[in-house]
């Protein structure tokens, strides 16, 4: 691979990988995608610790960087390519305050769906993080009443960050059902060209991504 080309290192089943993966397949740009089996630990090896030491995904390659963290890999992806990026000073801060209350908020919607779907907690922990992933969903509806996106006119970063967590919101049995501003966000975002939900996105082996010619 050359020094140039986006190498985005991730797990199908994760929300964090998806995040990064959406921008990049939302853009167009060619990368290449290298997966890390989380269910063998592969995080948690050698080689995966020496580009993360968190242990955890995504890990973007890009110009001789290493960027962890899914919401610093798309500020890292947005200042870099310029795509989904507010159109105002303002709207780019603003973005960026939208992903760390998502690292708050929405990573709930994510608990709830890893306690339901990969392990077994006391239902005390449920009923805790339950309330709090709904929540959050209720707040990005109240915030979408009479707007098409979070920030300013167009999709941001903004948009990308708070779906691709609350993406796997059925998996932890919650909806949006009684939240039409979601709904209609939701929509909006799934007609856009290069959109696909995870599982139909991210592979499960190591792939090259062309350019999308529109």
């Amino acid at each position: 691979m050359t020094d140039d080309r986006l190498t985005l290192y991730g797990s199908f089943t994760s929300s964090s990988s998806y995040k990064p993966m959406l921008f990049l397949s939302l853009s167009g740009l060619p990368f290449s995608f290298r997966t890390v089996n989380l269910k063998k630990g592969a995080q948690k090896e050698a080689a995966h610790l020496a580009i993360n030491r968190y242990g955890q995904v995504p890990v973007l390659a890009h110009r001789g960087l290493l960027i962890v963290q899914s919401n610093v890999v798309l500020d890292y992806l947005a200042r870099t390519t310029g795509r989904f990026e507010g159109r105002t000073e303002q709207d780019r801060w603003r973005a960026r305050e939208w992903l760390s209350w998502e690292n708050d908020a929405i990573t709930n919607v994510a608990k709830v769906r890893h306690y339901s779907r990969f392990r077994q907690v006391d239902p005390a922990v449920m009923d805790y993080f339950r309330p709090l992933a709904e929540g959050a969903l209720d707040f990005i509806d109240k915030a979408l009443e009479g707007r098409d996106w979070l920030v300013g006119e167009s999709c941001t970063i903004a948009d990308i960050g708070c779906w691709g967590r609350m993406v796997f919101m059925a998996e932890g049995g919650m909806s949006m059902d009684g939240r039409p501003n979601l709904r209609n966000w939701a929509t909006r975002l799934q007609a856009m060209a290069g959109f696909a939900l995870p599982y139909d996105l991210i592979p499960k082996r190591d792939q090259e991504f062309s350019a999308r010619t529109e």
